[in-house]
């Protein structure tokens, strides 16, 4: 008995540390639910206006996704610091690491503008295949265009949005982004509403109405979270003089490459590779791509459960180690894993249950609902494993092992998953939900070395004892 209460201490906390955990998980939550719940209504709309035009949103969206993640990835790398100089109290190590984040996202925008600009159509294309519900491809890429030239203003406003927010995160303000978060998605679902279906007066847009109010959106996030953040100087006291220079400390920008560069090519590089699965998939046809886009959309919903714990282990474990409370922070990070896990049985199983029953109110074809429904019962099933998964990855990084989460998330993607997804689409019958679950399946590979790799301590770092 005494054997038992001992092991089960290492997992569960008290109360005190959740206190501390709900603090920084639930402003992220709550933002990540209802940007996604969000989404979901957005996707519900589009398909309100056909199959083609719900489809060719979708893969503009894909594209835009390897954008953000680009974004989220070159920002992380700064971010890692940006948590530990604010765990030692250095309000200048945070201003500097700032700035390496603008001129991350200010490269990251110009590249991706030039690339959507030039190859946009091109990239649509690679997901048009002909399939059995005689779908008209022409017709999506035709929308995809049209959504695509319109969805390219959101993002300036869109990394600008991220500088600020990844930074005052990880400096312990999580309300306002999530206050800023949801006033942009209820501006977004508002907009959508009026120009899609052209309410109130206004014309009725179709997939470029959603675009509009999207870009709407973005700014008005752009808008509050910038203006809060200089306008609380005494509490961001690493704002004031940001502007006043562009020197970075050549010693810190050698860090941060090192550092970050592995996890921007390791975001770029898996959300590349997510939307490469997604485009062998799409070789089954193109009502898999519309019933993807619906079971993705709606998986995202149920994943803001384990995705705001991995923020939450990165900010808490990060914060510890930049202390020197290097314990502490091995202690906790096994109990911030333990929960997620634990969070998302229980989550994975509710997503079960509906399952068959949340496709039922898009307006398509039978068969991509029957499909949608099939793909979302296995997203359910790997719940747990991906949750575990993803707090291992934050857990490597908070300790800034950069390299080697590289190998562990983005290295596997590419030599074990997509090679096996290009091979099962091009040389086999195999079903696409039968195919989607043997490569969800290999993720049990990848939890096993994360299991190793969190276990050997490797990431226990403080980074800035000696800046």
């Amino acid at each position: 008995m005494t054997k038992m209460k001992i092991n089960l201490s290492k997992f569960v906390g008290d109360r005190g540390f959740y206190r501390r955990l709900f603090a920084v998980m639930t402003p992220v939550l709550i933002q990540n639910i209802i940007t996604n719940f969000v989404s979901l209504l957005d996707n519900i709309m589009v398909g309100q206006v056909g199959t083609e035009p719900m489809s060719g949103v979708a893969i503009v969206n894909q594209l835009i996704f390897v954008f953000n993640l680009c974004i989220f990835g070159g920002l992380s790398g700064a971010g890692i610091f940006t948590a530990q100089f604010y765990g030692k109290g250095d309000s200048r190590g945070v201003r500097d690491t700032f700035r390496i984040k603008l001129y991350i996202g200010m490269a990251s925008f110009t590249l991706f503008l030039l690339l959507f600009l030039a190859k946009g159509g091109a990239l649509i294309s690679l997901f048009l295949h002909e399939g059995e519900a005689g779908l008209d491809l022409d017709a999506t890429l035709d929308f995809g265009m049209e959504y695509l030239h319109v969805m390219l203003l959101q993002m300036a406003p869109f990394a600008l949005t991220q500088v600020y927010a990844s930074t005052l995160r990880e400096t312990g303000e999580t309300m306002l982004p999530m206050k800023a978060g949801i006033t942009a998605v209820f501006i977004n679902v508002t907009f959508n509403y009026i120009f899609i279906f052209g309410k109130l007066g206004a014309p009725a847009m179709g997939v470029t109405g959603a675009a509009v109010a999207t870009v709407m959106a973005r700014f008005a996030e752009c808008l509050i979270v910038v203006c809060w953040t200089h306008r609380h100087r005494d509490r961001n006291t690493y704002i004031k003089g940001v502007y006043r220079s562009f020197r970075v400390p050549l010693s810190l920008v050698r860090q941060v490459v090192v550092k970050g560069t592995p996890l921007m090519a390791n975001e770029v590089l898996w959300s590349a590779g997510m939307t490469t699965l997604n485009q062998c998939y799409s070789v089954r046809g193109l009502e898999v791509v519309s019933a993807f886009n619906i079971s993705t959309t709606v998986s995202d919903l149920f994943f803001c459960a384990f995705l705001a714990m991995g923020t939450t282990v990165s900010i808490v474990v990060g914060q510890l180690l930049g202390a020197g409370k290097l314990e502490q922070a091995v202690d906790e990070n096994t109990k911030l894993i333990a929960f997620s896990v634990a969070l998302s049985v229980v989550v994975g199983g509710i997503m079960a249950v509906l399952a068959p029953y949340i496709p039922r109110i898009y307006n398509t074809k039978g068969a991509v609902k029957d499909l949608a429904s099939r793909l979302l019962l296995v997203s359910a099933v790997m719940m747990p494993l991906n949750a575990f998964i993803n707090s291992s990855y934050f857990t490597l990084r908070s300790g800034g092992k950069t390299i080697i989460t590289f190998v562990f998330d983005c290295m596997f993607l590419w030599v074990l998953s997509i090679p096996a997804a290009f091979v099962l689409s091009r040389f086999t019958a195999v079903p696409v939900v039968e195919m989607y679950l043997l490569i969800e399946g290999l993720n049990l590979i990848k939890g096993v070395i994360g299991f190793r790799l969190v276990k050997s301590r490797r990431w226990v770092n403080n980074l800035v004892k000696e800046q």
